[in-house]
């Protein structure tokens, strides 16, 4: 009996063996992403696409008193909110060919905030640019929370952060930007 039971258990095991060996290959690994795919698996692990509504953080206008929330933004119109440093050669760029075409983006509200501490280099920047003689620039100042860092999870500046009629992100342009990358975004 012994015998009996130790030969079926044999048998077992050797069949379970040759099911081991005949089972299908696996599948084949899927195909590397393309760079679109890569950037947009990127783009949606940002806390800012999880959670698509603009949000309300502060920012100190150049008056150094004054302290404007973003909920005070009104819906209904196209905006951006630019992230920059006044002494920051790439920011210096994209704001120049932002300013220098403005008139093909003036159906989208501008508001520029800096991280920089020296608001006497915010004014400057924001006199030198002539930056108050554009209607669609509403305000620059100071994020002194340091919240677009944390929010947006940005390492580098200038950032653009479009935001539709609704208040929800469209896009967050990391890096140098002008005119023609905010447009395929928000036409007109």
């Amino acid at each position: 009996m012994i015998r009996f039971a130790a030969s079926l258990l044999l048998l077992f095991f050797f069949s379970l063996s040759v099911k081991a060996q005949t089972a299908a290959p696996p599948p084949p690994p899927p195909p590397p992403l393309t760079p679109e795919q890569n950037a947009w698996a990127a783009d949606t692990a940002k806390p800012c696409y999880k959670d698509p509504d603009m949000p309300a953080f502060n920012i100190r206008l150049m008056d150094s008193s004054t302290i404007f929330n973003t909920f005070n933004i009104p819906e209904g119109k196209l905006f951006a909110v630019v992230f920059f440093d006044p002494n920051c050669k790439h920011c210096k760029r994209s704001i120049a060919q932002l300013l220098g075409a403005m008139e093909t983006v003036d159906h989208i509200q501008f508001y520029f905030i800096t991280p920089t501490h020296m608001m006497s280099d915010l004014r400057k920047f924001y006199s030198d640019n002539n930056m108050a003689s554009y209607k669609n620039i509403v305000l620059a100042g100071r994020d002194y929370e340091f919240f677009f860092f944390n929010h947006y999870r940005t390492i580098n500046v200038p950032d653009v952060a479009l935001y539709d009629k609704h208040k929800k992100i469209v896009k967050l342009i990391e890096g140098e930007f002008g005119p023609a990358e905010i447009l395929k975004y928000m036409p007109k």
